[in-house]
């Protein structure tokens, strides 16, 4: 069993806001001003202005420590324990979070085959920058932000703890009931005893709960209770803002204390004026999976990517995000003829079947059903509609068929629809339905009350 310590930290997108918070209401306690007046004055360009660009990507890093013979923590030429690419979208205020398992399979600048996270030890930061930014396939990254030792345990002591719902491996994954965790590592300092059920925790424990991964599902479960505690402290920081305001004092004094980044102040001021209004659906987070496992020559075992789905999630999250589909003139959308849309589905839910349910119920209203096969992934949290049809508003028509379970669902538009001399790889739909998790409630009754 790996000894090292390993510790999990939030998402650089849960500490943005927090740190953009912090800064906005700190230049109003400066001037003796209201926040909002801060924000109306326009102390700073906007974040256009300033990066000349719609939109920019940080690079997030989490150290991990281990603990010295006295049993205090250090970092020295530490590792990245939680590495996360993200993109934040000026045109829409969504940020994009992209998470990179620490063990994936990568090349060093020097040569060597190793985990990925092993560049920050190697050469710091700015190899680290280097090395992720080639491994995505992206031309590089416009900041960083490293969260040192104890970020996170500080950040949720400093909004007063949060509530969440601890989950087993078997309800992150929807294959099984919820059920206690528990685990003992004295080594690791990591005790953990959590029941199912909605929970006050602090910081100490909102860590030990993101650090759990002695299961079945490991890293990739860890990662997504990384991205459950961090939504949990979005949702308090949107609906308490009082409490904000209170704990301001601390929440400055972590990001002082607890982050190194190149983000100027004058940035971080600008980039909290646009997201303090982004949108309560504008976080969106996605992993990288891996497909297999590799032994290294020193004897270390890395992991290896889904290649087809990394490179999708590049494109679609951190290169080319979707823009807000226009909204429809009143009954545009019910003027299509169904028949007219021929619709492919994918099942995304790793749940048999529900991509011929959610065949089945658009068949049952009139459209045209093409291939129904597997998604490139087997976790898509959120339906995803892709609409390669010059009919307008397709993929909407097809949203609307599919009742209010779907009505979250993105339609993401190619920038050049299909064309009948297409060829190759083009899709020949109007629209591809890539089934997620938040449909099967919906598939699921709908096929029990069928005769």
């Amino acid at each position: 069993m790996d000894n090292r310590v390993k510790r999990i930290a939030l998402t650089v997108a849960a500490l943005l806001v927090l740190g953009f918070v912090a800064v906005v209401v700190g230049f109003s306690v400066a001037f003796h001003r209201s926040p909002l007046s801060v924000l109306a004055g326009q102390l700073t360009p906007t974040p256009q202005e300033l990066f000349h660009k719609d939109h920019i990507l940080v690079l997030a890093e989490g150290l991990d420590y281990d603990y010295t013979d006295t049993d205090q923590e250090f970092s020295k030429q530490s590792r990245s324990d939680v590495i996360k690419a993200i993109n934040l979208d000026f045109r829409t205020k969504n940020v994009y979070v992209v998470s990179i398992p620490r063990d994936m399979d990568a090349v060093l600048p020097s040569g060597r085959e190793s985990k990925i996270n092993e560049a920050q030890a190697e050469g710091g930061v700015r190899e680290a920058q280097n090395v992720i930014a080639s491994w995505l396939g992206i031309p590089g990254f416009d900041r960083y932000i490293l969260l040192r030792i104890n970020t996170t345990k500080d950040l949720i002591n400093a909004i007063g703890g949060i509530d969440i719902n601890p989950k087993n491996s078997d309800a992150l994954k929807g294959t099984g009931p919820n059920g206690p965790i528990d685990y003992d590592d004295s080594w690791g300092h990591l005790h953990i005893h959590f029941k199912p059920g909605m929970q006050h925790m602090n910081g100490e424990q909102a860590v030990s709960y993101a650090r759990f991964r002695h299961d079945w599902c490991s890293d990739e479960c860890r990662i997504l209770r990384q991205q459950q505690v961090m939504s949990a402290a979005l949702n308090k920081l949107r609906s308490d803002k009082f409490n904000t305001l209170v704990h301001l004092g601390d929440l400055i004094g972590v990001f002082n204390r607890d982050v190194q980044t190149n983000l100027t102040r004058d940035e971080q001021l600008s980039l909290a004026q646009m997201f303090s209004t982004m949108p309560k659906d504008g976080l969106h987070q996605k992993p990288i999976d891996y497909v297999d496992t590799k032994m290294l020559s020193d004897g270390g075992e890395v992991i290896i990517p889904n290649q087809a789905q990394k490179q999708a999630l590049v494109q679609n999250m951190l290169l080319d995000p979707p823009v807000p589909t226009p909204t429809p003139a009143a009954g545009a959308v019910a003027a299509i003829n169904p028949f007219s849309v021929r619709v492919d589905v994918e099942n995304g839910t790793g749940i048999a079947g529900m991509a011929k349910r959610a065949a089945a119920v658009l068949r049952e209203k009139g459209f045209t059903i093409g291939t129904v096969s597997n998604a490139a992934t087997s976790d898509v949290a959120t339906t995803e509609l892709h609409e390669h049809s010059k009919i307008t508003f397709a993929g909407l028509r097809v949203r609307e068929a599919l009742g209010k379970a779907a009505s979250s669902a993105p339609v993401i538009a190619d920038s050049e629809p299909a064309t009948p001399e297409a060829s190759g790889d083009a899709p020949q739909s109007d629209v591809t339905l890539v089934v997620g998790q938040d449909l099967v409630p919906s598939l699921t009754q709908q096929a029990s009350t069928q005769p």
